[in-house]
């Protein structure tokens, strides 16, 4: 059966989980110097690797030879808690189990002891779903723990979670990953997988995560399927069903130069291709902010191609600096409504021309 590339490539030791060094040398170094606490919260934005990290720290703390920190990988512990039977890991999906009886059913599981290493690790995720009752149950549980249980509590929420059980816990907060770090990390996967691939298409890719590696390694996934692992740039923007930044340009260019019947021809053009309108807002959104940083700061904050990039200098050098920021705001107050209006086209075209008619009137 075929395996997804963020299943396949998920991190089993600490060195190699990216973008969260803050964290893992912490951990490590608790495990070095036996300093292990009895209950952590992982927290942070989704595929930033909070769950993945409890599980290699849940094998590091019984690993029988842990290397700088991480497990050994080695050892009849590490190999008996990589299957996934293993019962001394126990995940719970909070958002399905939810109740206070869930909850009691840990409390009276968690005085037996581990069967292969020396802590039994509980691994809660979504923990912000728990009931007000359920929350009561497991403070109870968090007070005052056996000695050989250790939870990690994660969540995309932490505001939602009772004061009591954050002051009870060791909090971590997972950061969102740059860019250039998951575009080298998806380089690297490629190459190992032998995907073929342009480096403009991993960066789009890359940028397409938003910052998760899980949503990058998904949407690399199906571009790989699509394009029959020789991946192009035109083959990402298909599958994401987005416009290029030569039709970004042509739009953005036809709102600010007041030429309204050329971006309708170049609008109606990309909503006929199903391009993603909502993704298509954003963009244009960027491409004003991008613009208003060529005009003030240079080059060195923007990604295009240098084709575009030339022309977008020319553009930033033509247009003034008020009506780009009318133009970013503009657009900036449209991304949330995008996802609730009924005709989007609508919203982006009466936005575009509210905006070629405040020129009109003051000239």
């Amino acid at each position: 059966m075929y395996l997804a590339l963020y299943r396949k490539y998920r991190p089993n030791m600490f060195d190699k989980i990216v973008g969260q060094e803050h964290i893992t040398r912490t951990l490590q170094n608790q495990i070095k110097n036996d300093q292990i606490g009895h209950a952590y919260l992982f927290c942070g934005s989704r595929g930033t690797g909070k769950t993945t990290t409890a599980k290699v720290f849940a094998r590091a703390i019984n690993c029988l030879n842990p290397k700088n920190g991480s497990p050994c990988d080695e050892c009849e512990v590490c190999k008996a808690l990589k299957e996934n039977n293993a019962i001394d890991i126990v995940e719970i999906d909070a958002a399905s189990n939810n109740g206070v009886e869930e909850i009691r059913d840990l409390r009276d599981k968690v005085k037996y002891p581990p069967t292969v290493g020396k802590y039994k690790v509980y691994i809660i995720d979504e923990v912000h779903m728990l009931t007000t009752s359920a929350f009561n149950a497991l403070l109870k549980t968090l007070e005052e723990p056996p000695s050989h249980v250790v939870f990690i509590l994660a969540t995309t929420e932490v505001h939602k979670l009772p004061a009591t059980i954050l002051s009870r816990v060791l909090r971590f907060d997972f950061k969102l990953i740059n860019t250039e770090t998951i575009a080298k990390l998806i380089a690297n996967i490629f190459n190992e997988s032998g995907i073929k691939a342009e480096q403009s298409a991993i960066n789009l890719i890359a940028k397409a995560g938003q910052g998760s590696v899980r949503d990058a390694l998904s949407i690399a996934d199906m571009c790989a399927s699509f394009a029959n692992n020789d991946i192009k740039y035109k083959d990402v923007v298909e599958v994401l069903g987005i416009s290029d930044s030569e039709s970004i340009y042509s739009l953005g260019s036809a709102i600010l130069e007041q030429r309204v019947a050329d971006f309708f021809t170049e609008f109606t053009r990309l909503a006929g291709a199903g391009k993603n309108l909502t993704v298509t807002a954003n963009d244009l959104t960027k491409f004003f902010r991008d613009l208003l940083v060529l005009k003030t700061c240079g080059e060195n904050f923007v990604e295009y191609n240098q084709e575009v990039l030339d022309k977008m200098k020319n553009l930033s050098q033509n247009v003034s600096q008020e009506k780009l920021n009318n133009a970013m705001q503009a657009f900036s107050k449209i991304e949330s409504e995008m996802k609730y209006s009924l005709n989007p086209q609508l919203l982006i075209e009466t936005t575009a021309l509210g905006l070629l008619d405040a020129d009109v009137k003051k000239n």
